[in-house]
């Protein structure tokens, strides 16, 4: 499974849900990707007012406000999903 975290350097919620992630990737053994919105013009015209935006492969955009038993679920779902689609 992938995730992709959309966020941005000095923001604090993107430092927390990445903590939050790194937790749930040691459990579900996803691959995860940061993106800097930065860094990509065209995410920094779609994210720039939303982040963290979370993108779990086989799910829907995560925007906040993020919790972590949201995330976890949502994370859980992917990872049966993706278990049952191999």
């Amino acid at each position: 499974m992938y995730v992709r975290l959309y966020s941005k350097p000095d923001c604090s919620l993107c430092d927390k849900l990445k903590a939050d992630l790194v937790e749930y990737q040691r459990e579900l053994g996803f691959t995860l990707e940061e993106l800097n919105i930065e860094e990509d013009a065209a995410a920094f015209e779609r994210y720039r007012y939303l982040i963290p935006v979370l993108d779990i492969e086989g799910g829907p955009l995560l925007y906040p406000p993020h919790t972590w038993e949201g995330v976890g679920a949502a994370l859980r779902a992917a990872a049966r999903k993706d278990a049952y689609d191999h």
